[in-house]
């Protein structure tokens, strides 16, 4: 393995860990589609509003969403750094990325 720091076991691990929630993976496929606001995801994910803005608060600490205001709301975004280029569908973790195929997803490493 690699010694640079986007490959090291600690940081792999800790991207996967912060995607790997069933909720935060469900938020990230929904923005894979668009900027969505939290009554947006709501509706979708039939999730609680203050379950998902905690969710939301993980992804943007950990780089895997941004917000921006758009009047009196905010609007999610997947983070321009982790979306994977067209024609991808999925998210680059730094260490690896995760391409969706319909409901599917294939883990392809950097190396």
């Amino acid at each position: 393995m690699s010694s640079s720091p986007s490959f090291s076991a600690e940081f792999c691990s800790s991207r996967l860990k912060a995607i790997a929630d069933p909720t935060r993976w469900a938020i990230a496929v929904e923005l894979m589609a668009g900027a969505k606001t939290v009554g947006e995801l709501k509706a979708v994910l039939r999730v609680e509003p203050t379950l998902l803005s905690h969710h939301l608060k993980i992804m943007k600490t950990e780089g895997f969403a941004v917000a921006e205001r758009v009047g009196k709301y905010l609007r999610y975004r997947l983070a321009p750094a982790v979306v994977l280029p067209p024609p991808g569908h999925g998210i680059d973790l730094g260490c690896c990325r995760l391409e969706m195929s319909g409901r599917d997803f294939v883990l392809r490493s950097k190396e």
